[in-house]
């Protein structure tokens, strides 16, 4: 949708009656608000009815003003469209938007199958440590009920001891409050314990187990209405509703190209028209971008995409590290990354792409330049550049501007926001791992000399944290396993990412 005019032209009939989200762009493509509803017709014919602007709030009103073209994306659900709308808030932060801009995102749940005793425990980032995860679960509050009547029925521990003992039963309570089965004390068997947390999971993968847990807590509904215990039924009421929310089935979304990834037309036109623009000798099939990331010139990383046939190859996809001491800016880490890449690909003899992509405007593109007379390459580049959506093209004075309907410009897009979403994603991850490591200096008993036995045995604070108590001392001379359960706590407590503000 677009219009030249200053109130844009919405038609209802293009729009479904389906859950989804929608997402509006400003006169220079930026995205400006990004919105879900369960009907997306009447969620956003309300935002262009002629009394809207007149009884709005300012700002809300300063929103409607500005909206130069949408986008609509179908989904399945209202929780899909719930989580589809937090990946493009998160991935573009748009100025209207105001809930889920910082770095806090829906709850998983996890469990450690290689604990002597597993137990439950929330998180709102998957990591890579051997833990089972389920999620993203919109609903928190269903989430967290469900898990705690799962708790109850099996008998599972609920206490955050990785390995609960006899004098961590002495303090506890939950055998009494919440039907636990005590294994700390061998109240029960660690094959018997192991049987019910296999069961909660089935629960929680949706298998057949899951009906069967519906149906019976159906029948208790209706036992419990049928003797007037009201209060009861109630109960088990709100059990099915909680149980139904959260194993309702839900896909997990990456970018913007998700509508378009299972379009082989619109990829193919996008291919088609990029030909066309950029006078190509052939359709860019074969597609790559980089973009860079970094703070204020630290954690340096670039990335790498790759697109085939208009669609993302993540198999493909790279991560580099900034080496060279002295690239302080945007165009040395790029310059260092490109050399890299095709280096590595001449020296391979590898195939080329058709088209190479260069999140940036003029300077990034100079930087292509100067790489690709270092390395004789011959193949096209272009740079796109983000803030008007301009393609700017070597040793062509004025950029080239395509209309923003076009599937060409879409294309470009989808690619660049890709690249943009994993150089950012590995920059989180580094200042995720910095965050860690420097929590180790903070840790009563560990010292300079000890930090560097820990990262010298373990390799990395991910590695740590995958080990048990008694693994870890092993690992590390002199590392008791006291100060190593220690250790393991506190990085535990610390492992979520860092919030808006806080300091490296």
């Amino acid at each position: 949708m677009s219009s030249s005019d200053d109130t844009p032209i919405f038609r209802s009939q293009d729009v479904p009656r389906t859950p989804g989200v929608y997402v509006f762009r400003n006169a220079a493509g930026e995205v400006i608000y990004v919105g879900k509803a369960r009907n997306l017709r009447n969620r956003m014919r309300s935002y262009f009815m002629p009394s809207t602007a007149m009884k709005e709030e300012p700002r809300r009103r300063a929103l409607i003003h500005s909206i130069a073209s949408y986008e609509t994306f179908q989904v399945a659900s209202e929780s899909e469209a719930l989580l589809l709308e937090a990946q493009f808030i998160k991935q573009y932060a748009p100025r209207y938007n105001v809930a889920l801009r910082d770095d806090k995102r829906y709850l998983l749940v996890a469990i450690n199958p290689q604990e002597k005793f597993p137990h439950f425990f929330f998180e709102r980032v998957r990591k890579d440590d051997n833990c089972l995860y389920f999620g993203p679960f919109p609903h928190a509050y269903s989430l967290r009920e469900t898990i705690c009547f799962l708790e109850k029925r099996f008998g599972l521990s609920s206490c955050q001891c990785a390995e609960p003992c006899v004098d961590d039963h002495k303090h506890c309570l939950q055998d009494v409050l919440r039907d636990c089965t005590a294994p700390c004390v061998g109240a029960i068997s660690e094959e018997d314990y192991h049987r019910r947390v296999e069961q909660a999971l089935s629960i929680l993968r949706g298998e057949e187990s899951a009906r069967e847990l519906q149906k019976e807590l159906d029948i208790r509904m209706r036992e419990a209405a049928e003797k007037l215990d009201f209060e009861a039924a109630a109960k088990w009421r709100d059990m099915i509703g909680h149980l139904k929310v959260v194993l309702e089935p839900t896909r997990r979304f990456i970018n913007q190209t998700i509508a378009r990834r299972s379009n082989p037309e619109v990829n193919t036109a996008g291919m088609q028209a990029l030909k066309e623009a950029l006078k190509l000798e052939v359709e860019p099939k074969y597609m790559e971008c980089f973009d860079m990331s970094n703070i204020s010139g630290t954690l340096a990383v670039g990335s790498m995409v790759l697109f085939r046939d208009g669609h993302p190859c993540t198999s493909e996809y790279r991560r580099y590290r900034i080496r060279t001491p002295e690239a302080t800016d945007d165009t040395a880490f790029m310059h260092e990354v490109l050399t890299r890449r095709y280096t590595r690909l001449l020296k391979e003899n590898a195939p080329l792409p058709d088209l190479v992509v260069l999140d940036g405007g003029v300077p990034q593109v100079n930087t292509g330049i100067r790489v690709w007379q270092e390395l004789g390459l011959t193949m096209p580049f272009i740079g796109l550049a983000e803030r008007y959506e301009l393609v700017v093209i070597p040793h062509q004075k004025e950029p080239l501007y395509l209309p923003r309907e076009t599937p060409g410009l879409r294309l470009l897009q989808a690619i660049r926001d890709e690249a943009h979403r994993w150089a950012n994603g590995y920059n989180r991850q580094l200042r995720i791992e910095r965050i860690r490591e420097s929590v180790l200096g903070e840790i009563p008993g560990v010292g300079p000399q000890r930090q560097q036995e820990l990262l010298k045995n373990c390799g990395s604070i991910k590695r740590i944290l995958a080990m048990t108590p008694a693994q870890l001392a092993k690992k590390v001379p002199g590392l008791g396993t006291t100060l190593a359960q220690r250790i393991l706590e506190v990085l535990r407590q610390h492992a979520a990412p860092p919030r808006p503000g806080t300091s490296l």
